[in-house]
């Protein structure tokens, strides 16, 4: 957290979310249609789902609803023909919901398509939910600096970070030792290392606690998602690599310990439902009542803990490996999963081809010096195009994967 000052005022507070369809986004309106008299929905936007977005927009009474998808917009605009909500489309579309007067904007645009309009949302000075984890794998110290030179108040839409955040101490801040995050192990937390490098798109889907769209499916399946969440940690907190760790926590009831000089480690525990953090974001640092299952320990499973196998997930070395390296690395790093983790979903490669595709990837642009830190928006953009290029031809080289 980042600038966290402090919301309740007793007003309405106002509240636009980019990546409206998606898990995220369905959660912050389903906490947000709770209590009306709260909140108030200013803009809304979503890809290309047209027809989803407009019955949110109008349930919800959005002044503005926005498509990403060019292709989209007339859908859109037909949908809501006579209901007085706005609409827009494109890259200038979000820009204009990123830049809507809010006090609270949700940034859950899924991928690095979601860095312009978070940064255009971190320029208002007001608060900012991220839920997008590529504005900070893919341009942590940028948009961090933003955050601080607009003095924005940044708090985290992810179980494990928000957990951190409750247990962070601000005034023993320079006494934390480690950070840890737990994992649930995903779908092949058991599983041999050969029978996870052929594991079948239906069986790398089947997450064992949490609901969520595919591409985080399938990372939370390889652990990339959580060498993801290691890097964002140490922009969010500024934490050093070294005080980073994660273990393995198959029942997903205690999200983050922090540790201390002194030999102390809190932890924050709590049933896995995404609307709890959402739920801390909204009304930080209040707390108010959510409709998330309570936690009762006399009843609940005995916990159980284990290190994280990088043998048999491979994607967490490469995902310490490039934090440690900094500049473009971790930007790589994200570009060259997405590419791999979208030709799996496309059953284009084997499960086990999207580490390779990741690893070669990594080496081929180190070796042409291509991993400098960006210093702009547009330097993200060009190593991601880069990446993505380098990771599509590595995965024709790999032939027939299926």
């Amino acid at each position: 957290m980042v600038n966290g000052s402090s919301w309740p005022r007793g007003d309405v507070m106002r509240v636009s979310v980019l990546g409206a369809t998606g898990s995220i986004g369905a959660s912050t309106l389903d906490l947000i249609g709770r209590e009306p008299a709260q909140f108030a929905v200013q803009a809304v936007t979503a890809n290309s789902n047209a027809v989803a977005l407009a019955a949110l927009a109008k349930k919800h009474g959005a002044k503005l609803a926005v498509v990403s998808d060019p292709a989209a917009y007339a859908a859109l605009k037909s949908t809501l023909a006579g209901t007085g909500i706005d609409v827009a489309a494109g890259p200038a579309g979000l820009e204009v919901a990123a830049a809507m007067e809010a006090d609270c904007t949700v940034a859950a645009i899924v991928g690095v398509a979601g860095l312009a309009p978070a940064l255009i949302a971190v320029a208002r000075g007001q608060r900012v939910a991220l839920a997008n984890k590529e504005c900070l794998v893919s341009a942590g110290r940028f948009f961090m600096a933003n955050v601080r030179r607009h003095k924005t108040e940044l708090l985290t839409i992810d179980s494990e970070h928000s957990g951190v955040m409750q247990v962070l101490e601000t005034r023993n801040r320079d006494q934390v030792v480690k950070v840890t995050l737990t994992a649930s192990g995903g779908p092949f937390r058991t599983w041999t290392a050969e029978a996870i490098a052929t594991a079948s798109l239906e069986q790398a889907l089947q997450h064992p606690n949490w609901t969520m769209g595919p591409k985080i499916t399938i990372d939370s399946a390889t652990m990339m998602n959580k060498g993801l969440e290691l890097i964002e940690a140490q922009h969010l907190f500024d934490l050093a690599p070294a005080q980073l760790d994660m273990l393995v926590h198959a029942q997903s009831i205690v999200h983050a310990l922090v540790e201390y000089s002194d030999g102390s480690v809190l932890a924050q525990l709590a049933q896995p439902d995404m609307r709890l953090p959402i739920a801390l974001a909204l009304n930080w640092p209040r707390r108010r009542p959510t409709p998330t299952p309570r936690l009762n320990l006399a009843t609940a499973p005995a916990l159980t803990f284990e290190a994280a196998d990088e043998t048999r997930f491979p994607c967490i070395r490469l995902s310490r490996e490039a934090m440690q390296r900094g500049g473009g690395a971790t930007a790589a790093l994200n570009a060259a999963n997405e590419v791999a983790v979208a030709a799996f979903l496309a059953k284009r490669c084997k499960f086990g081809h999207i580490a390779q595709v990741v690893s070669a990837s990594l080496d081929l642009l180190d070796g042409r010096g291509l991993l400098g830190e960006p210093q702009n928006v547009g330097a993200v953009m060009e190593l991601d195009g880069e990446t993505r290029r380098v990771a599509a031809e590595t995965l024709a080289g790999l032939g027939d994967g299926r």
